[in-house]
This record gives structure tokens, C-alpha cells and sequence, in this order.
């Protein structure tokens, strides 16, 4: 048997390994995975719901075969904030972000600790979109009358919350407040050290007490903190109305590890001021939508539009595709859970094309600008599943698809 040894190894590695079967195999696209420094044109294969190849080409078959030539492949983006519970304004994420190419998206304070247990049942058990999110330092979440009340912000019980979620809770979120001091934003920090999770803050408190508190603001916020809505001149004043450059108080911040996210929404992304802090060399740390039902269409404000824009201010795609995916995943500790295209990790998996022409970009203020790339999502992927395929890739050919079943 010794001896048959050699001569059955020999012929067990010149036998021709039988070629995999995949659920999904998607070719010839351009693969942008910052996370695994990819930008190429590859193949990717998906089978039981993870990532099972990424390379140059895939043999084997599969259910389902996508020509992604001329097309963009990433990871399924990730949106640091979005409404989708405890808000009027609050929409349907699978309605929403999905069509948008967003698998994961991270609710910004709808829900307090009295309220995220609601918002687990109603919302985060129930969509196909993978949800997370920032606990209001409110008890009752974003419920504006209650968001100035200061007898209703409690650090200890919003932590405890937490703990009893570290999975989905990834931070706390301070909002609207309309009194003066720094109540809000103190009981969210010490909310944050308790928890050892980032703050994001959202508020105008330090506009409502002088020009030295918006530095100040930046001052209070540890490194890991996240500053929202970047690009507006209503809280931080990212760039000066004096000199057009970006304040010094602010690269201080970044440089601390404060981070500064786009946030785009309604009312929160101004062309003056994001031009202005791009020239000077000043780009958001995150992408985001703060997606709800007065942005999503009146400023085209989902992810694909938040990144046109971005690049239209000079940014190259594979870095905002970065700050859409890797970035935002580590900023919420969520990485390499999501983020990327690593073989094991669940496949969530954006197709993109990017348009050539002359586009409209808006701002909140309903102020354009002219662009000549568009990106736009055309296929999703969520966990394993096709859940959006806007030019039929997926599909077969009617000729080829066998007998009709009647839709009853």
C-alpha cells in the first residue's frame, strides 16, 4: 500500500477538480472593494448567501448568470443616516435604500430607549435591508416636542439600552435641541462613555449660544464622534464667511479623530459651502443620505446621488465608494461585517451604472449644479438575493423561459 502511496497522490492531482456550482455569478464588471484594495475588472461568484469568489475569472455555473460588463460592482453601500422609524418624515428602507444599491443603513435617532424595542418589531425584524442604529438621547426618540426636553434624557438608562443590543445599536444621537446650554449634547457624551459607542450629533445648541460655542462644540467631541450635516452653515461652520476656507478649529477636530459626514437631507448640504471646503482640500469622512420623505425626491438625495455630487467636487469614485462602504462600516464598528466583498461575508452587493451627459445635481436649497457623470444603481444584492434588478439582468429571455404561469 506504501508503495501505491506516491502513484495515488500523482493521480489524485492530475484529476480535474469539478467546477463549483453558485447560486449567483456576476462577470466581467469593474470590482471596486476598497476594503480589499480591488479595482478591476473580476467576476464574482455568490453561493448560500455569502461572498464565495472575487477574482479575475470564475469557473462553473450558476442559477444565475449577471453580464455586468461596462458596469460597477461594490459592496452593498452603507448609509450613516437615514430616517426610518419615529419620524414623521420616516420612510420604508426596502422601498427606498435597496433601489439605491444600500444594503445597510443606520437609523439616526428615531428611537430612544423606550421606544427601540418598537422599533425592532415594527422595522428592523421585519425588512429586507439590514438595519442599525443610533439611539436618541431622548427616551422617546425623535418626537421634536420631547427633543427639547431635558427631564427626558437620561445617559444611564440610554446605555443600559445598549447593552441589551450591541448588535444593533451603534451609537447615540443628539438632535434639535431648541434650548440653550449643553444638556443634549453632554448627556449624549456621557451616554457614549458608558456604552464606549460614538456620538453623532445633529444640533443646533451651540448656534444658539455665541460664536465661540460652535468650536466648543467640536471641543466637547471625543475622537470616534461624528459630526453630521458637514455641508450646511447652520451648526459648525465648516468654512469661514470670511476667508472661504475651511476654520481652523475644524482640521484640529479631524485631527483628533472627530469625524465629519455628509448627511445631505432636506436641508443640510449648501454648493457654497461644499465647494468652498473641497477647494480647500476638505472632504466629508462618510457619505450620507439623512434619507427621509422631503429629501428623497425634492433634492435627490439617495446614496448614488450623494456620490455623483461628491464627485462632481472632485472626488475620484473609488474613494467615495471608500467613504460609502469601508468607512462608514468601521465608524460604526460594523467592519469587516459589512463593507466589503470578502469571500465569507454576507453578500450584499451593489451594480452600478455610471451615466455620461449633462445631469442636475441639486443642493437643499434647490440650487444646481451641472455635472457630466451620473451614477446609477441597476442591481442589488441583499444577503445572496437579487431583491433589485432594474434592466433585467437576472432574467431570461422569453424565448428561452418555458411555459407561462398564469398571475393570479
Amino acid at each position: 500500500m506504501r508503495r501505491l502511496l506516491p502513484y495515488l497522490l500523482l493521480l489524485a492531482a492530475a484529476t480535474p477538480v469539478a467546477a463549483q456550482s453558485y447560486d449567483i455569478l456576476i462577470r466581467g464588471g469593474r470590482v471596486i472593494d476598497p476594503a480589499n484594495d480591488i479595482d478591476g475588472v473580476m467576476d464574482v461568484a455568490v453561493k448560500d448567501g455569502k461572498i464565495a469568489q472575487v477574482a479575475e475569472s470564475i469557473s462553473g455555473d450558476a442559477k444565475k448568470v449577471i453580464d455586468a460588463s461596462g458596469a460597477i460592482v461594490t459592496p452593498g453601500l452603507v448609509d450613516l443616516h437615514a430616517h426610518v422609524y419615529g419620524y414623521s418624515g420616516a420612510i420604508f428602507p426596502d422601498d427606498t435604500s435597496l433601489y439605491a444599491g444600500t444594503t445597510t443603513i443606520v437609523d439616526c435617532g428615531g428611537s430612544g430607549w423606550m421606544t427601540f424595542e418598537d422599533f425592532k418589531k415594527t422595522i428592523i425584524d421585519r425588512v429586507k435591508t439590514r438595519v442599525y442604529a443610533f439611539i436618541n438621547i431622548v427616551g422617546h426618540g425623535m418626537v421634536h416636542e420631547w427633543e427639547s426636553n431635558t427631564a427626558d434624557m437620561d445617559p444611564v438608562k440610554t446605555a443600559a439600552k445598549m447593552a441589551e443590543y450591541p448588535d444593533l445599536i451603534v451609537g447615540i444621537k443628539t438632535a434639535h435641541f431648541g434650548g440653550y446650554g449643553w444638556t443634549a449634547v453632554d448627556n449624549a457624551i456621557e451616554a457614549g462613555r458608558l456604552s464606549k459607542k460614538p456620538v453623532i450629533i445633529d444640533d443646533k445648541i451651540f448656534t444658539n449660544t455665541g460664536r465661540n460655542s460652535k468650536e466648543k462644540l467640536l471641543e466637547k467631541m471625543r475622537p470616534g464622534d461624528i459630526h453630521t450635516h458637514a455641508f450646511n452653515d447652520r451648526q459648525v461652520e465648516i468654512v469661514s464667511r470670511f476667508t472661504g476656507k475651511v476654520q481652523d478649529y475644524v482640521w484640529e477636530a479631524r485631527k483628533r479623530g472627530v469625524l465629519f459626514d455628509m448627511g445631505h437631507g432636506g436641508g443640510s448640504f449648501m454648493w457654497p459651502v461644499a465647494v468652498n471646503a473641497t477647494k480647500d482640500g476638505f472632504y466629508p469622512d462618510t457619505i450620507s443620505t439623512d434619507l427621509h420623505d422631503s429629501s428623497i425626491m425634492g433634492t435627490k438625495s439617495d446614496m448614488p446621488n450623494c456620490i455623483t455630487k461628491m464627485m462632481a467636487l472632485g472626488m475620484k469614485l473609488p474613494d467615495a465608494i471608500r467613504r460609502s462602504t469601508v468607512a462608514p462600516a468601521k465608524a460604526i464598528s460594523k467592519f469587516p461585517e459589512v463593507g466589503t466583498l470578502s469571500v465569507g461575508k454576507d453578500a450584499d452587493i451593489a451594480v452600478f451604472r455610471l451615466r455620461t451627459g449633462v445631469f442636475a445635481l441639486f443642493d437643499a436649497w434647490k440650487k444646481k449644479m451641472l455635472a457630466t457623470e451620473q451614477l446609477e444603481n441597476i442591481l442589488t444584492v441583499r444577503a445572496g438575493e437579487i431583491v433589485v434588478d432594474l434592466e433585467g439582468l437576472g432574467f431570461p429571455k422569453w424565448q428561452e423561459a418555458g411555459n407561462y404561469v398564469s398571475i393570479q
